[in-house]
């Protein structure tokens, strides 16, 4: 559950990318509202009977949202692992009993819903290039581009 929100934090904390930190903060903070809210709520039983808390996963909420951050802030290549453990996440949930595909579905859709609500990809992505210049006449400057 923990691990694609950790290794997009640890990305970000590496990077120096404090706007993908918070954007992934808030992303998980919606996720994890509207889980609650919803959980309360609908108040829908669990398969194994346990609590009346099944409706929405919090857990494959959890996965998918950091999920959607990595893939969206930091590319495919971050993106197809965090998926896949996702899955993993959501698929266990249903296996233990403690959801059904519904509650794992509309975890997943949440999750990946606020995940695409707020992140922005990363400048690298658009090929940002930052590099200081001096003059011919010894002035200093600062050169930008960015592709479009």
């Amino acid at each position: 559950m923990f691990a694609p929100a950790a290794v997009g934090t640890g990305i970000a904390l590496v990077e120096g990318d404090s706007k993908g930190f918070w954007q992934l903060g808030k992303s998980l903070a919606l996720q994890v509202a509207t889980c609650y809210t919803l959980k309360y709520t609908v108040s829908k039983e669990r398969p194994d009977g346990s609590d009346n808390h099944s409706f929405p996963s919090n857990h494959t909420g959890f996965a998918f949202a950091g999920a959607t951050f990595l893939q969206q802030r930091y590319g495919w290549k971050w993106g197809v692992p965090a998926y896949l453990v996702s899955g993993y996440v959501a698929w266990g949930r249903v296996y233990s009993k403690r959801h059904d595909v519904w509650d794992v579905l509309a975890g997943a859709a949440i999750g990946v819903g606020s995940g695409l609500l707020f992140t922005t990809p990363y400048a690298k992505k658009h090929g940002l290039v930052v590099t200081p210049t001096v003059t011919s006449g010894g002035g200093c400057g600062i050169y930008m581009s960015m592709k479009f």
